[in-house]
């Protein structure tokens, strides 16, 4: 198994649901990050310039989630996914998504699980 970055409970400020309504006002989503590097973190070898920097990760998938409305929170796992794949090289990624929406529950999940593609 690669070794791995994680994320816990990201707050993610965004526009969402299915009815207009709904969408019309912000709701904080939270978000579950596994970020499986390319490398061995002892190949780094103490180097910054060697690994994801997550800081830039969690600032980056908030800017995505605050970009534009959304219907589904699987729409918004799978852009913020992408992202993680496209812009941070990441080897795979998993992402949960949280929302607190339905009564007696504390709340509902996507989870979803990519890896990048590879060029052979």
């Amino acid at each position: 198994m690669p070794d791995q970055i994680h994320l816990a409970n990201l707050q993610l400020p965004c526009h969402i649901g299915v009815p207009d309504e709904e969408r019309a006002a912000p709701q904080m989503l939270h978000a579950h990050v596994v970020i499986h590097s390319r490398r061995s973190f002892e190949s780094m070898q103490d180097d910054i310039t060697q690994t994801i920097d997550y800081a830039a990760v969690a600032t980056r998938l908030q800017q995505i989630a605050a970009e534009k409305p959304r219907r589904l929170i699987e729409t918004l796992a799978a852009d913020l996914a992408a992202c993680v794949l496209e812009e941070f090289a990441a080897a795979a990624v998993e992402i949960t998504i949280q929302k607190r929406i339905l009564p007696q529950t504390d709340h509902v999940a996507v989870r979803l699980f990519r890896e990048a593609q590879t060029n052979g």
